[in-house]
């Protein structure tokens, strides 16, 4: 009897691609990567908890995006001295090229005593960094920019976890003309009800992708469990001028945890990806995630597939 299939991406065999083992200096865990190609080569910003329990971002480069990783020696982002913003650490990193900037835009967590905040930062080849500090405050998370303005302003997806009305934490949006002020959380997709695969909370993902069909929206959705929370992958597709108008929302997911290495681990039974980069000339899509909040996993599929998956919803 056949299999029957019931995920969209495929794991691949060299998994785990990196863990802390692989670190030139003792740390705890690596997960939760950016993904960018630059200059032909695969980079990955990743998570990088210390022995302290504090985490940082660093740099890792591939010229086939699975082996011979060099790891730089020394982080990206790290938090600076006396900004109490920053002082618990940096987290699960996002990055798309923006061509109107010239250069790549990082969106990630800067943690501290008043809880996570959205941080942004520059960089043309992930060597050095420029620093522009917070953009959305306390308690928000899970941010990702938008490569292009849309109706004249950018567009910063996010996820605010407090304030009036927020139970279960949605996905939203805030529009710029600057990049430095932020409009309001215009709420863009929440959690189902109920016994859902995503009812407890939900997040972007890696950066959104344009299609022709509108922004492909690769999320994480959470359900509570008696074993815990379950961390699994889902799909959404926007509308490209007005991308709080969702078009379509898969049912399923399409991405959960059942290697090993994503069952076990500092967080068990987490998928959480916060990388994709996609081969224009091949449809590929390769998928970087963390796996267990542990380890760098990639799993690939087919742009065409999830497509024809996420309309037919």
């Amino acid at each position: 009897m056949t299999a029957v299939r019931r995920e969209l991406f495929t794991r691949h065999p060299e998994n785990p691609l990196l863990t802390a083992e692989d670190w030139p200096t003792p740390v705890n865990v690596v997960f939760n990567p950016a993904a960018v190609v630059v200059g032909g080569e695969t980079v990955l910003l990743a998570r990088v908890e210390a022995l302290t329990g504090i985490s940082h971002l660093t740099v890792a480069r591939s010229a086939n995006g699975v082996d011979g990783w060099r790891i730089a020696a020394e982080p990206l982002l790290t938090p600076d001295a006396g900004i109490e913003s920053e002082k618990w650490g940096f987290e699960d990193a996002r990055a798309v090229w923006v061509d109107e900037l010239e250069c790549f835009a990082i969106t990630c967590t800067a943690y501290g005593p008043a809880g996570p905040a959205v941080y942004l930062a520059t960089t043309k080849d992930f060597l050095s960094i420029e620093r522009r500090g917070i953009v959305v405050n306390p308690e928000d998370k899970n941010a990702a920019l938008l490569p292009e303005r849309v109706d004249g302003k950018w567009i910063l997806f996010h996820r605010p976890t407090t304030g009036f009305g927020v139970m279960h934490p949605h996905i939203a949006l805030s529009r710029s003309n600057d990049l430095v002020s932020w409009s309001p959380p215009e709420v863009v997709l929440k959690p189902r009800d109920g016994a859902w695969w995503d009812s407890l909370r939900i997040g972007v993902g890696p950066p959104l992708l344009k299609t022709e069909h509108g922004w492909l929206l690769v999320y994480h959705g959470v359900k509570e469990t008696v074993g815990g929370a379950m961390y699994r992958v889902g799909l959404a597709l926007l509308d490209l001028e007005d991308p709080t108008r969702v078009l379509r929302r898969g049912p399923d997911w399409i991405f959960g945890p059942q290697a090993p290495y994503e069952r076990q681990g500092d967080v068990g039974n987490a998928i959480f990806p916060c990388g994709m980069v996609h081969d224009s000339s091949s449809g590929e899509l390769r998928l970087y995630y963390g796996a267990a909040d542990t380890s760098i996993c990639l799993a690939t599929a087919h742009l065409d597939e999830l497509l024809e998956t996420v309309l037919a919803a």
